[in-house]
């Protein structure tokens, strides 16, 4: 079968290679995935360049999301064949491929009302969206959120959880094109990181108060930005460093201002606490349905466009997700 693999740490662009590599094999407890769409998130530009939390050994498949069809399963392992369902492979084997093999017990359905790429794309971002708004920061309805990077694949997922949480949302794009795909999303106000005073303006959304809740993928500045416009006892949820700098919070000010900052490491619920990650899918399955939530797609590639799809991606210059759909003949 045809996988990426990374034998160096670099640009994805530059170290990423479509391979020949024999087809993976169930073992006991596993199934065997046909990966119907993979989506592609930032952390798989981190691991090409060997900065993500994780390292896995080299060579590798990066790919840490996907929807797959099942194949066949190991023994003792739980999976009808033919069943669509949504899955994270297990790096050095990750989703850049046309087959994986997962443990069984990680796998969860597919929402029907999403197509393969929109169901690829629900998994991590969305759960990262629900855990950092509802468990770490209690988003109430009526609260006013601002999500940075609002047209992003991270961030469109947060607009969307807000509003049907009942939050007021301002977004935060950059140029004219995301801003408006942002309103597009439902955000209430929309300012552009570009041309816009985001304090100003997050203060003059809000009759001064500022924003309750701040959903922040992007670190350095928007970070800061976002310490001068939060609310009394306001809650920012640090969920990434995306803009590529790790801020440095000043504790006095947290103080000063009573505000509380909230790290959000979701895969952490999956060892600590993976009923609340089966409740949490059941909950997005429910929205899905009801046309609530439905992941922005801002392209879907073939498997041989992956490298450049991660590259858009590292470089900031994709909207929404990008989804690597094997058997496509061409991008659209």
């Amino acid at each position: 079968m045809k996988a990426w693999r990374v034998h160096t740490n670099g640009e994805p662009r530059e170290v990423m290679r479509l391979e020949e590599v024999p087809d993976p094999q169930p073992g006991p407890g596993q199934l065997l995935l046909r990966v119907r769409a993979a989506n592609v998130n930032f952390p798989d530009a981190l691991l090409c360049r060997g900065h993500y939390q994780v390292r896995p050994p080299l060579p590798f498949t990066p790919g840490v999301e996907i929807c797959g069809e099942v194949l066949s399963a190991g023994e003792g392992a739980a999976g009808a064949v033919g069943a669509r369902v949504l899955a994270q492979p297990p790096l050095p084997h990750g989703g850049f491929a046309e087959r994986v093999v997962v443990d069984a017990a990680t796998v969860r359905p597919a929402p029907e009302a999403l197509d393969d790429a929109e169901a690829a794309a629900l998994h991590i971002g969305y759960q990262t969206g629900w855990f950092g708004l509802h468990r770490r920061a209690r988003l109430q309805a009526g609260e006013t959120l601002l999500v940075h990077a609002a047209a992003g694949g991270v961030g469109s997922a947060a607009v969307q959880l807000g509003k049907a949480a009942g939050a007021r949302v301002i977004g935060v794009a950059g140029g004219a094109d995301k801003v408006r795909i942002a309103a597009e999303l439902g955000c209430d106000v929309v300012l552009d990181r570009r041309t816009d005073d985001i304090v100003a303006g997050v203060k003059e959304a809000t009759g001064g108060r500022g924003a309750d809740v701040v959903y922040d993928p992007v670190g350095g500045d928007a970070y800061t930005k976002s310490t001068k416009c939060i609310a009394f006892e306001g809650r920012i949820i640090v969920v990434g460093f995306a803009g590529g700098t790790v801020p440095t919070p000043a504790l006095n000010h947290a103080l000063v201002k009573n505000y509380a900052v909230l790290g959000l490491h979701w895969g952490l619920y999956n060892a600590k606490d993976p009923a609340s990650v089966d409740a949490c899918h059941e909950e997005l399955g429910k929205l899905a349905a009801q046309g609530v939530i439905k992941p922005l797609i801002g392209g879907r590639v073939p498997l041989d466009g992956a490298a450049d799809a991660v590259q858009r991606v590292a470089d900031g210059a994709s909207v929404g997700r990008l989804v690597v759909v094997p058997g496509t003949e061409g991008a659209r």
